[in-house]
């Protein structure tokens, strides 16, 4: 089992920025990609960024390239993602996930761990 625990949120204006981090503990060594979901109030989860644990492969959503990037310490066991240029519309529990296979990146359900979330808040 892998155990997952996001940091990082909180309430920033719009332009602002945060560095969420997710630390890993338990079988981390299984760990093959780490990715990052946010929820937004009435919406479904839906993929943020991914990255191969073991190198440095990542993969965005459209909506995100150029303003979040993710990263990862595998001494530290610990996933980052900066977010930049928030957006109101960023507004969302950001959740972290770890798998155990490869697959496709942007597939929610393919993702065996996930963190409890932390609340990023942008105002206007």
């Amino acid at each position: 089992q892998v155990q997952l625990v996001e940091s990082g949120g909180g309430l920033v204006q719009a332009g602002g920025f945060l560095r969420l981090s997710c630390a890993a503990s338990g079988r981390t060594s299984s760990i093959v990609d780490m990715g990052w979901f946010r929820q937004a109030p009435g919406k479904e989860r839906e993929f943020v960024a991914a990255i191969l644990w073991s190198g440095r492969s990542t993969h965005y959503a459209d909506f995100v390239k150029g303003r979040f990037t993710i990263s990862r310490d595998t001494a530290m066991n610990t996933g980052y993602l900066q977010v930049n240029s928030l957006k109101p519309e960023d507004t969302a529990v950001y959740y972290c996930a770890a798998r155990r296979m490869g697959g496709i990146f942007y597939t929610r359900t393919s993702y065996d761990f996930w963190g409890q979330g932390t609340q990023v808040t942008v105002s206007s």
